[in-house]
């Protein structure tokens, strides 16, 4: 007997499915029929069986259940435990870009009214010249200082929470490398389960795609590390042992996001090893 979304087919015998829409797409999404045991059905023998009036009505039944699985799935993927944080970060990354783009505009602006700022916000940080350019005498510049204020806190509220909900997502992840950093190897990824999918040399290039095309395009160096250089381990080695820690942290990284994905709690004996193997890759033999 072969199974098809209208029903079954056993010989010349047509069994149209009775059931309801979501009856019939979890039987569909549930059938486990290979291309090759599939021989398929020309839409005017259904017809002759009086499933369907004609070709409109069989693609009109086609195109419902077509859509109730579509649907289906993406809820089933939105419930995943990981999409929030995963948009949680995309949202701090557009953050940092139009704090970050509204700053420099700022300071374009001030340097109009003291072309003295020029030199001075060069040694400064974002946030001291932002205090310094809300002295100003035009309101409407102040008001909008005062705006990126407010937005800068509000990213670092949303940096907290990133870091807080990553550690009960990826605790074995967020042990090796912190909480922002793994929320950042996941949104870049995709999601948890493409992260736990990747290879460690992938894991160890995520987020160096510029160094990466320019190897391929242009023959330069291969990229060494990607975000995981923000691990301190990382970017506090040395030139000649950089390399051979993120190769092993991208290693650990790989079993850990393996670890969290399936099951989804911290392995302290893992963590520790894995602390321990990366410290000791960092050390000059």
């Amino acid at each position: 007997m072969q199974s098809y979304w209208f029903g079954d087919v056993r010989g010349d015998e047509y069994i149209p499915f009775t059931g309801s829409t979501g009856e019939n797409a979890q039987r569909i999404m549930e059938s486990h029929t290979g291309m090759d045991r599939y021989v398929p059905v020309e839409w005017t023998r259904v017809r002759d069986q009086g499933i369907v009036r004609d070709r409109e009505d069989y693609l009109d039944k086609l195109r419902e259940i077509c859509f109730f699985i579509a649907e289906y799935k993406i809820a089933q993927h939105y419930r995943g435990r990981d999409i929030e944080l995963l948009q949680m970060v995309r949202m701090l990354d557009e953050m940092d870009e139009v704090i970050n783009l509204l700053t420099e505009r700022a300071v374009d602006w001030y340097r109009v009214q003291n072309p003295k700022f020029t030199r001075k916000y060069r040694s400064l940080s974002g946030k001291k010249a932002l205090v310094i350019m809300k002295k100003s005498e035009i309101g409407a510049f102040r008001m909008i200082i005062v705006e990126i204020e407010r937005m800068a806190s509000a990213r670092t509220s949303l940096m907290y929470e990133v870091s807080a909900r990553a550690d009960q997502i990826l605790p074995n992840c967020s042990a090796l490398i912190g909480g922002l950093v793994a929320a950042r190897l996941l949104s870049r990824a995709g999601g948890l389960l493409h992260l736990a999918s990747l290879p460690a040399s992938s894991i160890q290039v995520i987020g160096a795609k510029t160094a990466l095309f320019s190897h391929i395009r242009s023959g330069t160096p291969p990229p060494k590390h990607g975000i995981i250089f923000q691990h301190r381990r990382v970017h506090n080695a040395s030139k000649e042992r950089r390399g051979r820690v993120a190769r092993v942290l991208a290693a650990k990284l790989a079993i850990a996001a393996r670890i969290d994905y399936y099951r989804q709690e911290a392995d302290p004996e893992f963590i520790q090893k894995a602390q321990d193997a990366i410290e000791r890759a960092g050390v000059v033999q």
